[in-house]
């Protein structure tokens, strides 16, 4: 015969938000345990992957902890990955320098 179990919650159906894990206590009563839900934490918006120094917890789970550790103290931090910000870093300085070399090209032809 199948034991029942006693649930705790009033919602019987079982749903994503709604996984249960039975248990069984000392005194021989099969509970339920609800089992939440299980995060994949912050990805970066443009390549996708995981961004490092950040806690993968659950939406109303990030407004209970602290503002430093949900970010990272940098340039988008918490939205982009380091490598990302690396590469903008990288691609703006390098087209300042496309921009002061040609200026310094028509000077040149200027005054030929």
């Amino acid at each position: 015969m199948v034991k029942r179990v006693i649930l705790r919650k009033r919602c019987p159906y079982h749903t994503k938000s709604h996984k249960i894990r039975q248990v069984k206590t000392p005194g021989g009563r099969l509970l339920v345990h609800y089992v939440k839900k299980i995060a994949k934490g912050p990805h970066c918006k443009e390549t996708g992957e995981r961004l490092a120094g950040i806690p993968a917890l659950r939406p109303k789970e990030y407004s209970r902890i602290n503002k430093k550790d949900r970010t990272v103290s940098r340039a988008y931090g918490g939205v982009l990955s380091h490598k990302t910000v690396k590469e903008r870093i990288i691609r703006a300085f390098l087209t300042e320098e496309v921009k002061v070399i040609k200026k310094k090209m028509q000077q040149q032809k200027k005054t030929k």
